[in-house]
């Protein structure tokens, strides 16, 4: 791979190459990238969608939103400082095309500020429940009428691909939704493969897939103008990462490690003493004793240690991409960069407790149960007025849900998986309250 080709600045419906140094540096492409996302409804809904614990009104507890927000800031901080190196290391980057050691961190930061837009409510169970409707519930009846990549798209279906169809889907009339340049989408991309061949290799870009088959022709397109390394498992085209991909993903990894394990400390779901000695394992070098000892609050103890651990995370990821660049760009290079990191065992040891102690506390497991019901619920009404509606079966409950909510999906389109994806990309689309006052409305409930 080379970088000048990862750095595209092209949009989707563009005739001709945008060149760098044509671009101006009061509104660059890769910076107004960032602001659409922002300015995006998708991005907005964030701020009520389930980062640790769902439904969760405490004000200590992250949504969605503030998560991308503070991964976007960490990845802004990784792109530049590899940024800055690159361009020593490549200096025709700058001179003959152009580009400037901040247009790395305003991609990354782009990317890494959307990395979540396409998960549904409720966390990851979201993901699960739409998936087990099609694979083991009243969903289940549509595979006969789907090829195996449709339907596994549906029984798998992945918040990623789904971000990727939110940020690229043509919608009323303009093409390519939020017209995001191309080596923004590059990096955005985690898993650049198609649902099948489920996991063809234990290269970490085939842990999950990245786009759904609606999404299909653009997808080869951009991968195509990006340059990005191909493989065929198969008789399928998987392809390896965009080099900036592996900062998008470290500075999620950093986030959530850290800033859930402080979510985890301030809920009370750990012992306050033994978290906080694990992130002081991580930061121990840097640790100030005595500005620490003088902190009397759990919060700002938290805070501080917190601050420490990302600040030291980012220059040890930094460090890993540099050293392993060349052999990013060749496609050798295996597993995240926190893999190759010298805390990899103190970032698995706070993960394995946060697993145990937070993810799996008894708040969240019964609050997912929760939602899964309702994914549930609303899948199984809007799917059957869909399906009801092309076989002339209608009953009036189904024209009532169809006047109700028809306009937020296509389920008048002849073609059942494009009808099915556009159901599920709203139900993916609604916050946790949406759906639960939707679920609600469907049940008779609160009226």
């Amino acid at each position: 791979m080379h970088w000048e080709q990862l750095l595209s600045l092209r949009k989707q419906g563009d005739a001709h190459k945008r060149l760098r140094i044509e671009e101006d540096e009061t509104r660059l492409g890769f910076e107004v990238d960032y602001d659409r996302i922002i300015f995006s409804a998708p991005f907005r809904s964030l701020q009520d969608k389930t980062q640790v614990v769902p439904l969760s009104k405490t004000s200590f507890v992250h949504s969605r939103l503030t998560h991308s927000l503070e991964v976007s800031v960490v990845g802004r901080s990784l792109g530049r400082v590899v940024g800055k190196q690159l361009l020593d290391k490549y200096p025709a980057l700058s001179t003959t095309h152009g580009y400037k050691f901040n247009d790395f961190g305003a991609i990354v930061a782009a990317a890494a500020l959307a990395h979540d837009i396409g998960n549904p409510p409720f966390g990851h169970s979201g993901e699960k429940a739409i998936g087990e409707f099609f694979k083991s519930g009243k969903g289940e009846k549509f595979q006969a009428k789907l090829t195996p990549k449709q339907y596994t798209d549906l029984v798998k279906f992945e918040g990623n691909a789904n971000g990727f169809k939110i940020l690229t889907e043509t919608k009323n009339g303009i093409v390519g939704g939020l017209r995001m340049s191309y080596a923004t989408l590059g990096a955005f991309l985690k898993y650049p493969k198609p649902s099948l061949p489920h996991q063809p290799s234990k290269n970490i870009a085939h842990k999950k897939y990245g786009y759904f088959q609606s999404e299909e022709l653009f997808f080869n397109e951009l991968v195509a103008d990006l340059g990005l390394i191909k493989q065929t498992f198969d008789g399928e085209d998987c392809y390896l990462r965009h080099p900036l991909t592996y900062l998008v993903e470290a500075a999620d990894d950093i986030c959530y490690t850290i800033i859930d394990f402080e979510d985890g400390i301030n809920l009370g779901l750990l012992n306050e003493e033994l978290a906080l000695d694990h992130l002081i394992e991580l930061v121990k070098d840097r640790l100030n004793s005595k500005k620490y000892s003088n902190l009397t609050k759990k919060s700002e103890r938290v805070s501080y240690l917190r601050a420490l651990a990302i600040g030291v995370l980012i220059g040890e990821v930094t460090k890993v991409f540099l050293e392993n660049e060349e052999d990013i760009l060749k496609g050798y290079f295996k597993g995240s960069l926190i893999d190759h990191s010298k805390f990899k065992f103190q970032i698995e040891e706070i993960i394995k407790i946060s697993v145990d102690k937070i993810y799996q506390s008894k708040e969240v497991v019964e609050k997912e149960i929760t939602g899964y019901q309702i994914l549930n619920t609303l899948l199984e009404v809007y799917c059957q007025a869909s399906e009801n509606y092309h076989t002339n079966t209608q009953s009036f409950y189904d024209k009532l849900i169809l006047k109700a909510e028809g306009e937020n999906f296509d389920y008048k389109n002849p073609d059942t998986y494009l009808r099915l994806i556009s159901i599920c990309q709203y139900i993916a689309s609604l916050t946790d309250g949406n759906a639960l006052e939707k679920f609600k409305k469907i049940k008779g409930l609160g009226i």
